[in-house]
């Protein structure tokens, strides 16, 4: 296997031979990621972690091994926060809590917390995710599906009133961006007054998002906030402290704002990292500069598909993800061969979910545009070499 998308004229030409070669050049060389989740994170980041493995800050000691009711950790756990809350700009009246448990575990959390005066909640069907919180929800109250577009394979955002949803629905959910379908909802629904909450796990951090439009947000931090084993959610402060009766104390979520996400050991390193990557960001510009270059990316990998006769997207165009984008040829074989062809090149975890088939490529924020233009250069080849 040869990473000649990512070697160039580094590249080794004698397979067997050259293999010593390559695993020389490979020890200094990184391959473009477009992996789902975990994602890829920015290089800066990575080398500043590395830099400070051993002896943070001069402490003498890893972030890895320190106690989190130390003063440096609160500085790192209050910093994370603060940056947080600017570069997102949430409201003051909303908590921020470091958990753990991964998104999924919020399926659980959100109906137990927020479930609590009528007992019901809708929810828009657009994947796999959505309908999992929706089958979890079911369990603690009555779970109604307002929409779906599972009729087309989720390959569009379906259209919705106000009138739709129960006015005495404790709140509505939504996923804002759909992983493995490559879906975005280009306008958030209108549910009136009843609150939304939305599983941002794959857009956060990408272009701007206006907080104050949730009851709650949450997401899974290894997608564009930092390594996996974080959980961040988002909270409006009148939301909370109204748990049913049947929440364990680790999933109320008055546990954790009153203790500042610290009531039990929170994901210490992932935290750190997160702060890391918030560091990067907002040294970039934050997220309108963030968003201006997610949109160039999006827009070279779009507009090759949009003219490609071998390629094409899976998606309606006005619901187009700009972080996860699924395409196909038509044949397994042939989507099998340019997976294949791809990984030699340098690019990986190009594979598309089981259930839509084809490549996916995932542009999170880490991605350079270096990396979306590269791939699309081997996609050109790759499709006048199978014309």
């Amino acid at each position: 296997m040869f990473l000649n998308g990512i070697l160039g004229a580094n590249a080794p030409k004698h397979p067997v031979k050259d293999r010593k070669k390559l695993e020389v050049i490979l020890l200094n060389s990184r391959v473009y990621n477009f992996s789902a989740s975990p994602s890829m994170l920015p290089e800066p980041v990575l080398k500043r972690a590395a830099e400070e493995m051993l002896n943070y800050q001069g402490s003498g000691q890893s972030v890895m091994e320190m106690s989190h009711r130390s003063k440096i950790f609160d500085s790192i756990i209050v910093g994370c926060e603060s940056l947080l809350r600017e570069v997102l700009n949430i409201p003051s009246n909303y908590k921020v809590l470091f958990l753990q448990g991964g998104a999924s575990s919020q399926f659980a959390m959100v109906p137990l917390n927020l479930m609590n005066k009528n007992h019901k909640a809708d929810f828009i069907i657009t994947g796999q995710w959505a309908n999992k919180a929706y089958k979890e929800a079911a369990r603690y109250g009555n779970a109604r599906i307002v929409a779906s577009s599972k009729d087309k394979t989720f390959t569009y955002i379906p259209k919705t009133s106000r009138a739709d949803f129960d006015p005495e629905a404790d709140y509505a959910y939504i996923c804002l961006n759909n992983t493995i379908y490559g879906t975005k909802y280009p306008e958030l629904p209108d549910t009136g007054d009843v609150p939304l909450v939305a599983d941002v796990s794959s857009c956060i951090l990408s272009e701007p998002l206006d907080v104050s439009k949730f009851g709650l947000v949450f997401a899974g931090a290894q997608k564009n906030m930092g390594p996996a084993g974080l959980t961040v959610v988002i909270v409006r402060e009148d939301l909370i402290g109204n748990a049913q009766e049947i929440t364990p104390t680790m999933f109320n979520y008055a546990t954790h704002a009153e203790k500042n996400s610290l009531f039990n050991t929170p994901p210490c390193y992932s935290i750190y990292m997160c702060k890391l990557v918030l560091e990067w960001l907002k040294n970039l510009g934050g997220l309108k500069a963030m968003a201006k270059i997610n949109h160039k990316k999006a827009d070279i990998l779009y507009g090759f598909l949009d003219q490609s006769k071998l390629f094409h997207g899976t998606v309606v165009k006005e619901d187009r993800s700009l972080m996860n984008v699924p395409f196909v040829t038509g044949s397994d074989e042939m989507d099998a061969k340019a997976v294949k062809a791809a990984e030699a090149e340098g690019f990986v975890n190009i594979k598309g979910h089981r259930t839509v088939g084809g490549l996916r490529a995932s542009i999170y924020n880490a991605m350079p545009t270096e990396g979306v233009e590269k791939l699309v250069d081997f996609l050109r080849r790759f499709e006048k070499e199978n014309a």
